[in-house]
């Protein structure tokens, strides 16, 4: 989302306790264009397994939705209280969680159930937000309570919140008996004082990692982490398709060449136009990572090279499955996606002129026009990975 020139990245990491399938902890976030709202939500239900994952789902799932709808903070803990199925054994119900409302203008607020506290991290020191403590009556368990607390969200700023497995992990060791919720300010602040513009995505893949090194690499409970970070948006131009008309190629190649940021061209055609009109030279590369789809090429002031709607499909299958952690030597679409969910503001730049081999009824079905793959990539980026992304047709 961007606020006032500024972009708020959100990213979330999580792995399962040892020795099980599924994860107990849940986090959803989404993002209300209309309104400029993102919403995130983190919830550790009880015990692990599918129990906990059913617990957590269903309580992400509410709290979402409540507070998408403005509802009462108080009548939604009730109401997701109420819900949850009760433990056969303890006899009771239970699930936390924690809420970060962001609005258009920055405006923050965190509703903290029965989780570790957040953490505000700004101007390299962790700030004190002041909570407000709000009684919850319940039947099944004493008297709990929840904190809300609100502030102003700034340039630079970075929100942390995560399950008991970061906030315990380690305890009973020699270096942590009570577990890592003091030390984990310290290794946080040493990462991003060490690299000031690291990322969400980094950051919270750091900590959970961290947290099973602090287990022996052995984790003991479910573990997750959630980043929010507000900083200066990283520009992408993904340049696809020649121009409808061929008096268009000029004002092409100026785009791509006046864009500020990373680019990348996806087809041999969009390449050879932008090589031409430019005078770039363009090398291929013979090296073939994937079988599945033609070598990248090469070409100065072009962060990426690769072929075009073959590569688009396995961008958009890679972005559906939401499997997008690779290895160093990953394909081309693999690339591009390391590339669109390292960016936070993506341009989409479409030619619309019909390339005829497309058309063709012997190939795969899976080869959609170009035009509506491009759709597909933009709704995922921004529906399942909150970047903001725009589509020009030319």
């Amino acid at each position: 989302m961007k606020n006032n020139d500024n972009f708020i990245e959100v990213d979330f990491f999580q792995k399962n306790k040892a020795g099980n399938v599924v994860c107990g902890d849940s986090f959803m976030s989404q993002k209300l264009k209309g309104e400029g709202r993102i919403i995130s939500v983190l919830s550790d239900g009880l015990g692990s397994g599918i129990k906990a994952c059913v617990l957590s789902t269903l309580t992400v799932t509410m709290a979402m939705n409540f507070t998408a709808m403005n509802e009462s903070i108080l009548q939604t803990s009730k109401s997701i209280m109420n819900t949850l199925p009760k433990d056969m054994v303890r006899k009771i119900s239970y699930s936390t969680f924690c809420i970060c409302d962001i609005d258009c203008f920055a405006n923050v607020k965190i509703i903290e159930y029965e989780s570790p506290a957040y953490y505000l991290f700004r101007r390299g020191q962790f700030i004190d937000v002041p909570k407000k403590k709000i009684p919850v009556e319940r039947e099944d368990l004493g008297n709990t309570f929840l904190w809300i607390s609100e502030f102003k969200l700034e340039k630079e700023d970075r929100i942390i919140f995560f399950s008991d497995g970061v906030s315990q992990s380690g305890m009973g060791s020699a270096s942590m008996p009570f577990g890592w919720e003091d030390g984990a300010k310290t290794y946080i602040a040493g990462l991003v004082n060490q690299r000031n513009d690291i990322s969400a995505k980094e950051l919270a893949h750091k900590i959970v990692a961290q947290a099973e090194k602090n287990d022996g690499y052995s984790l003991k409970d479910d573990t997750s982490c959630c980043v929010i970070y507000m900083r200066k948006p990283r520009n992408l131009l993904v340049c696809t398709g020649p121009p409808f008309d061929e008096k268009n190629d000029k004002y092409l190649a100026n785009r791509v060449k006046e864009f500020r940021g990373r680019k990348i061209l996806c087809g041999g055609t969009t390449a050879t136009i932008i090589s031409r009109e430019l005078g770039l030279k363009m090398e291929v590369d013979m090296d073939i990572v994937d079988k599945e789809l033609p070598p990248l090429s090469h070409m100065e002031g072009v962060d990426l090279v690769t072929e075009g709607i073959l590569t688009l499909g396995k961008v958009e299958r890679i972005l559906t499955s939401g499997n997008t952690e690779f290895h160093k030597e990953a394909g081309p679409a693999e690339q591009v996606v390391r590339m669109l969910l390292d960016s936070d503001k993506i341009t989409l730049l479409v030619g619309t002129r019909i390339n005829i081999a497309h058309q063709d009824p012997n190939l795969p079905v899976e080869l959609e026009i170009r035009r509506n793959v491009v759709k597909k990539i933009k709704y995922l980026l921004e529906t399942k990975y909150l970047k903001d992304v725009e589509i020009m047709y030319i």
